[in-house]
């Protein structure tokens, strides 16, 4: 009997410890699964499918495609911009339209760079002049030549007064003995195109004539 209650004395003080032992073990089980919800809840534990290598190159690639050309395409377009502004400003400081003539090519012809083309000053009204210091008179008509694009004889056409009046004051001042010179004509010449220049440039800020010819020369 004394044996007995012995045994029972000894098994008393175990069964607290059992029963912290199963708490505690319970807490860590508790602790587990709300962080393991907390987790699931979250998305670790989703599947995450990798990027392909191939697939992230070829993206790459396509997004460097699409980025050239709007690199390619503003750069034409800023040069496009600037070289109108830069006709423009020459507009504005009174230039041809669309800036400076440009000379005509002509490659097929082995003898001569450029096209030459011709124009009459004024095929309905020639010029007439005194001679200086004499009752003769000249009647002449003028043939002018420019290697460079139409604007040159489109400004002739749109300045034609004022360059028939700049022509008659240089024949106004041609005189007898000048007439008599065996190389007058092409003295003559030279200085009616150098005023002709000079009265387009002042007008159009460009001259262009590059020979004057005598299509009709009468004095008497």
């Amino acid at each position: 009997m004394s044996e007995a209650k012995t045994e029972e004395v000894e098994e008393k003080p175990k069964s607290p410890l059992l029963k912290i032992i199963a708490l505690v073990v319970v807490v860590i089980l508790l602790m587990v699964l709300a962080i393991g919800g907390t987790l699931f809840a979250t998305g670790m534990f989703s599947k995450k499918d990798k990027p392909d290598a191939e697939l992230v190159l070829d993206e790459g690639v396509n997004a460097k495609g699409h980025d050239a050309p709007k690199a390619g395409g503003h750069g034409d377009a800023k040069g496009a911009h600037g070289d109108d502004k830069k006709g423009h400003g020459d507009d504005k400081k009174g230039g041809t339209p669309g800036g400076t003539p440009k000379k005509k090519a002509v490659p097929a012809d082995a003898n001569a760079l450029f096209e030459k083309s011709y124009m009459e000053l004024d095929e309905k009204k020639p010029l007439v002049a005194n001679v200086s210091g004499s009752r003769k008179v000249m009647q002449v008509n003028l043939s002018l030549m420019t290697t460079y694009d139409d604007r040159v004889f489109k400004n002739v056409e749109k300045h034609r007064a004022a360059l028939r009046s700049s022509v008659l004051d240089v024949l106004r001042l041609v005189t007898e003995a000048d007439l008599a010179k065996p190389d007058f004509r092409a003295e003559l010449a030279v200085k009616l195109r150098e005023r002709i220049n000079s009265e387009l440039e002042r007008l159009e800020r460009f001259g262009g004539i590059e020979e004057v010819f005598f299509s009709e020369f009468v004095y008497q």
